[in-house]
């Protein structure tokens, strides 16, 4: 069972809007089981990341500036390789932007194969809105040129400015996709698919989790898997799966067979959304909590002075300035006895806690070493 907690705060406008989410697992039993192909990757098959150089072009005056030199530089050569020679102290590049693009491919994607590219600004452009991604070469980490990519740029957001300032931005608009951007001209080799060994390569690395999918598969084919690590299991394809066709069959077979995974005592929080999730293993020592606020308001009244009938002087206009300060009274919460993250979630629901106090009061148990996880602060 999954239960879900969640703050609201009111904002002046009478909208509610969901700043802070707990998300809890209430027992070990209740944890989903996974399929082993969605933890753990199969490392007979190669990845490499790519990277290359390119321009955007068609954006809307939201491009690089002329002080960006390797755009103007970028622009000048690819007109000169058009047959065209432009002066390069006049040309302008609002409409431009340079670009690094990156991906991932893996051995199983044979040439003439399609996959999404990553486009990111480099210069001083604004947005990539509405922009197409000239053909740029995409190389490995060894320098060979591996695919191309080329197409419209999609970044799911807008940013719009009507002055100097108005201005509405929606997500962020210097990072976007080339759905299928990408084209394989020269794939990865494939690895030998003769060999009987097949090592898989846990996500998340964990002795239990490792255990847990050497076991699941022992169980459903013999004595085949033998965790090595943390991080990977060694799978031995039978003899009599040798022929492709069989040993397909037996590797999707592997992938679909459901565990259940341990994961490690972690708090992740964002401080700059008031997100709080916890998993199901945090657990908290006996403590006493005392949580107060101190709010200060300091509000600013305009005055003017007018200067008497012809006297020539000038209206002045100053701020009268008052400053109040409320301090609130502590909250108190006991927890007696060893308790799970919801046990505490329920306590600070009660005494009122916001989602900022509350990510306040996660930070103070862990550094009173009462908290027992591994706090993430993102």
């Amino acid at each position: 069972m999954l239960t879900v907690l969640i703050q609201r705060l009111a904002t002046p406008i009478g909208i509610s809007i969901i700043t802070s989410a707990i998300i809890l697992f209430s027992s070990i039993a209740d944890a989903a089981k996974v399929r082993i192909k969605d933890i753990c990757d199969f490392q007979n098959e190669q990845q490499e990341d790519l990277i290359g150089y390119g321009l955007v072009i068609g954006l809307n005056g939201t491009g690089d500036g002329t002080g960006t030199q390797f755009t103007v530089q970028s622009l000048v050569n690819m007109m000169e390789r058009l047959g065209l020679t432009v002066d390069k102290s006049k040309v302008k590049v609002k409409n431009v932007a340079a670009v690094m693009v990156t991906a991932k491919i893996t051995s199983q994607q044979t040439k003439g194969s399609h996959f999404d590219v990553t486009v990111s600004s480099l210069g001083d452009a604004s947005s990539l809105q509405g922009g197409t991604l000239l053909l740029t070469p995409l190389s490995s980490s060894d320098g060979v040129v591996r695919a191309n990519a080329q197409g419209p740029v999609s970044i799911g957001g807008f940013n719009v400015q009507v002055d100097e300032g108005n201005k509405i931005v929606n997500n962020y608009t210097l990072v976007g996709r080339v759905p299928g951007g990408g084209k394989i001209i020269n794939p990865l080799a494939k690895s030998d698919s003769n060999s009987r060994e097949i090592r898989l390569s846990l996500r998340e690395p964990d002795y239990t989790t490792a255990h847990r999918v050497a076991e699941r598969i022992n169980i459903k084919y013999g004595l085949l898997a033998y965790p090595i690590d943390a991080g990977a299991v060694r799978l031995i394809v039978p003899d009599s799966l040798s022929h492709p066709n069989s040993r397909i069959k037996f590797i999707s077979d592997i992938g679909l067979l459901q565990v259940v995974p341990d994961n490690t005592a972690r708090v992740v929080i964002n401080e700059r959304t008031g997100t709080i999730v916890a998993g199901q293993h945090v657990t908290i020592d006996p403590v006493a909590i005392a949580h107060g606020t101190i709010t200060v308001n300091i509000q600013s009244t305009p005055v003017i002075s007018q200067p008497e009938p012809f006297s020539q002087g000038e209206t002045v206009i100053s701020q009268d300035s008052r400053i109040n300060v409320s301090d609130e009274k502590a909250r108190v919460v006991h927890l007696k006895g060893s308790v799970y993250l919801s046990d505490i979630a329920k306590a600070l629901n009660s005494i009122g806690a916001t989602p900022r106090d509350i990510i306040a009061i996660f930070q103070a148990l862990k550094q009173a070493g009462a908290l027992h996880s591994e706090l993430v602060i993102l």
